[in-house]
């Protein structure tokens, strides 16, 4: 904001004479101007801080709906682990019995050939 030439305030004895009165009405129109100014900052600062809190609030909210979805997601996806882990369960005790019944073949199978070696000796 640019600052007004500084105007020595016009007198009371002055007030009456033509000549200073337009001095006086600018005088009195110049606080009323900057007030005026002022308020009109002071508003467009508000309704920026309106906004800004408006876009705040929005943000708040779609960031709650989102918390929201994804904990609804992770229950039901908890659901399904717990619907599938018997199914899990059952599936690693099959694995690790064929696991072991793979062991024990093989180990039969080396006795087979070791016998066999022994009997071309």
């Amino acid at each position: 904001m640019l600052e007004p030439e500084f105007e020595p305030p016009v007198t009371q004895t002055q007030l009456g004479r033509p000549e200073f009165a337009s001095t006086a009405a600018a005088q009195v129109a110049q606080p009323v101007a900057e007030e005026t100014e002022i308020v009109a900052l002071r508003a467009d600062e508000f309704t920026a801080l309106e906004e800004r809190i408006v876009r705040a609030v929005s943000l708040v909210k779609r960031e709650r709906q989102a918390r929201s979805e994804a904990e609804e997601r992770a229950a039901q996806a908890e659901g399904r682990l717990a619907e599938h882990q018997p199914l899990a369960d059952r599936l690693q005790s099959e694995v690790k019995a064929l696991r072991d019944e793979r062991d024990q073949v093989r180990q039969r199978v080396e006795r087979l050939l070791a016998q066999l070696d022994a009997l071309e000796l």
